[in-house]
């Protein structure tokens, strides 16, 4: 271990054992959904938290005199772990938890990104950790991963009531379901998701428009092709402008994200494959619909007439970078609470922001960010876990030591605000990855109004109808990986604008056939029945 574990307990005996008590007698969840508490065929639980396998031997995460919380996170702003420093910010933090009353304390370990995944699952194989940050995109060590290896616990009946549940809309909380139960913690940040059209305003004014006459022409259409077609005599203006790329990608199929407001697509590998539709709440093989052949058909018309330069895009010449240049028009962007960081990304240039679809709570969208409890802990270190994560999220000393590190080594204040730039920040994390937007103090440059950004933004989101649905594919897992293959060969070429607009219906034809030889129908099939059996139950 990376300290002295004696170190550890002689930390938790400075607190009392109260409130671990009251937490054990009040606890109704389990990391099982038979309602016994598991580790494993040879290890048994007592309810005190240690564990005791066929040998005799011990690994607790709790005594009693006092809970320890072993934490996993995963860090991705520092090049090299400083343990001194995240030692520090422990015991800072555990100093203030005992000011808060709480009985237990928090074992911080800080893995660096590359390593993450394999240790989280290691340690999390061993029995090791109790609580551990991690986000549906992980690929080894993602919540569709410990769902469905059973590793996450299920805190259904620890929430309501608590701290933690009243720090998020309950909205929040339904996006992060799996099967209707609560296995994740997300994050406090932005949790909806929608599309817009960004356009580079020194361009703009270049060809001779308006940009907010663009912004008005495209949000009066009524849907997402509308919109799109509204962009066209603009993109022929920067055509003969000779503006290098009108309209730019960076190779980015956008077919299952500018069509949100039609399909709910419920599964981010498959990409355009199927989806739920949204009137009649039904999950379809979205490529055989209007939609897609109108899509694909239109953006091989906008390679044809140059308003892409599809060898450019698909070559990788085109990248996020491309838009730090003034070669572009108009590019995609993903709908956040300040769409003004966009201008920072892109070189400190004036942008404008014309919405494409709706904002939309989904349930891909509110884990890109969470925490999990183990389903090896004792029912007193879930509890405790939930505890801590009320006080993450809503107390500042907390919030901003687990964030930032300690002030006037890591950063300092300026006028009130982190300046992560006059510290060492040998401890450096950032909000999204860790605590609720609520929480902790504004940054240097960040606008006032933050807060209030967020909130507008994730209140004022729609639910889709397939809010809170996961597809678990492992029934049919070898004809899924080869659908997720057959995207980049087709699906991706086809929302690029590859083939010529007359080739397009064939090309969908063939990339259908191929979807169908390897298993597609099957996929599908095993989706919809999921999907019913989803929509029986909610």
């Amino acid at each position: 271990m990376r300290r002295n574990e004696l170190t550890k307990r002689a930390l938790a005996c400075m607190f009392s054992a109260t409130m671990a008590t009251m937490m054990l007698a009040g606890c109704g969840g389990s990391g099982t959904t038979d309602g016994t508490q598991t580790t494993g065929e040879t290890e048994t639980t007592d309810g005190s938290g240690t564990s005791t396998d066929a040998s005799g031997s011990t690994d607790t995460a709790s005594s009693g005199d006092g809970t320890v919380i072993r934490l996993y996170r995963c860090t991705y702003n520092t090049g090299s772990v400083d343990e001194d420093e995240v030692q520090a910010v422990e015991d800072a933090i555990n100093a203030r938890l005992a000011e808060l009353g709480a009985t237990y304390t928090i074992d911080i370990h800080d893995i660096m990104n590359g390593e993450y995944g394999d240790k989280a699952n290691m340690a999390l194989a061993g029995g090791e950790v109790d609580l551990l940050w991690t986000a549906n995109w992980w690929a080894t060590i993602g919540t569709n991963d410990l769902y469905n290896s059973n590793a996450a616990y299920d805190l259904t009946d620890l929430l309501p009531g608590t701290t933690l549940w009243d720090s998020m809309p309950e909205w929040f909380w339904e996006s992060a379901r799996y099967d209707g139960k609560d296995m994740f913690v997300p994050v406090y940040k932005e949790g909806a998701e929608g599309y817009m059209i960004k356009m580079l305003d020194s361009n703009v004014e270049a060809i001779g428009e308006d940009p907010e006459a663009i912004v008005k022409a495209i949000e009066g259409e009524s849907d997402t092709y509308s919109r799109l077609k509204a962009l066209e005599p603009y993109l022929q203006e920067a055509l003969d402008a000779g503006i290098k790329y009108p309209f730019i990608f960076a190779n980015t199929p956008m077919f299952y994200r500018f069509y949100l407001d039609k399909y709910d697509f419920v599964d981010n590998s498959l990409m355009s494959q199927i989806g739920v539709d949204q009137e009649t709440n039904e999950l379809v093989n979205t490529l055989q619909t209007d939609e897609y052949l109108e899509y694909c058909t239109l953006i091989a018309e906008w390679g044809e007439k140059g308003y892409i330069n599809v060898d450019d895009e698909i070559g990788g010449v085109v990248t996020t970078q491309t838009a730090q240049t003034q070669d572009w028009l108009f590019n995609w962007w993903t709908a956040v609470p300040n769409n003004e960081e966009s201008e920072g990304r892109d070189g400190n240039q004036a942008e404008h922001f014309a919405q494409v679809t709706q904002n939309w709570g989904r349930s891909t969208t509110t884990l890109g960010s969470c925490f999990a409890v183990s389903a090896q802990s004792s029912p007193e270190v879930a509890a405790a876990c939930v505890d801590f994560l009320g006080y993450l999220y809503t107390d500042n000393t907390v919030a901003n030591l687990y964030t930032y590190g300690i002030e006037g080594t890591d950063y300092v204040l300026t006028d009130g605000l982190v300046d992560r730039t006059a510290g060492t920040a040998t401890y450096n994390h950032s909000p999204w990855e860790s605590t609720s937007v609520k929480a902790v103090t504004l940054e240097v440059g960040e606008p006032s109004d933050k807060v209030e950004l967020y909130d507008t933004f994730n209140n004022g989101a729609s639910g889709t109808v397939a809010n809170g649905f996961r597809f678990d594919h492992s029934s049919v897992d070898a004809q899924y990986s080869a659908c997720v293959n057959l995207f980049t060969e087709y699906g991706n070429s086809l929302e690029m604008g590859a083939y010529g607009s007359d080739q397009v219906a064939d090309i969908i034809a063939e990339y259908q056939q191929k979807l169908d030889d390897a298993g597609y129908q099957d996929v599908l099939a095993e989706a919809q029945k999921q999907y019913e059996a989803w929509k029986a139950a909610n």
